[in-house]
């Protein structure tokens, strides 16, 4: 069978880590000098109210990311991407600490599917839900996943180029100071139809929720 081109719409796509930067400073007055100053008992400093503010460093869950190829189950792999190798293909990063994808892709006589698996480790956790939130702007026509992470929005978009149609099923998931991202899209190249919406859509989510278990179990 000779090879088919490949649409433009498969292409990973990858989206930079916004990099949080917080800065702080401490006044102090000078000491009362005065007479009455001297004559007053220092006040005791042993019992504080539980109520006082505290200046701890954020919390941070997680301190990197996993390795997005261990993330998903082979059995998982083989049924999203038939004939796809269930060890995947990590994608160079510049800092893999801070960001991790996998991808698998495969072509099984006419029908093709792409699968990415990203992870993206923030500062903070304020950090992660803006950036959560300024993504999923950005992504309209979707909805939220209850009961994935903090916060999770999947969205299926239809494409087609030179008659050729792809679907594609996107889930974002915060957890803490991670995001996940699943991309999962497909098509057939002798029907130049696309696979159905549910189908992308439970795809993605069942990536998704893999994922972000094996980012909670470390």
């Amino acid at each position: 069978m000779r090879s088919l081109p490949l649409p433009l719409a498969l292409t990973a796509r990858l989206a930079p880590v916004a990099v949080l930067a917080t800065a702080g400073w401490a006044l102090s007055s000078g000491p009362d000098t005065s007479p009455a100053a001297k004559e007053k008992t220092p006040p005791d400093t042993t019992h504080r109210s539980a109520s006082a503010p505290a200046t701890e460093a954020a919390t941070k869950t997680y301190a990197g990311a996993p390795a997005p190829c261990e993330s998903l189950a082979d059995k998982t792999v083989t049924s999203l991407v038939p004939g796809a190798k269930a060890a995947g293909k990590e994608i160079p990063s510049t800092d893999t600490k801070v960001r991790r994808t996998c991808s698998w892709n495969a072509l099984k006589g006419y029908d093709y599917r792409w699968l990415d698996v990203s992870f993206e480790v923030m500062a903070t956790d304020e950090a992660a839900r803006k950036s959560y939130k300024e993504r999923v702007a950005d992504r309209s026509g979707g909805g939220d996943v209850p009961g994935l992470g903090d916060a999770a929005y999947s969205v299926v978009n239809l494409t087609t180029e030179d008659k050729q149609q792809t679907r594609e099923g996107t889930v974002l998931v915060r957890a803490a100071n991670a995001l996940v991202m699943i991309t999962y899209n497909g098509s057939d190249f002798e029907s130049k139809k696309a696979p159905g919406t549910t189908e992308i859509n439970k795809g993605a989510i069942k990536a998704a929720k893999e994922a972000v278990a094996a980012l909670q179990n470390g």
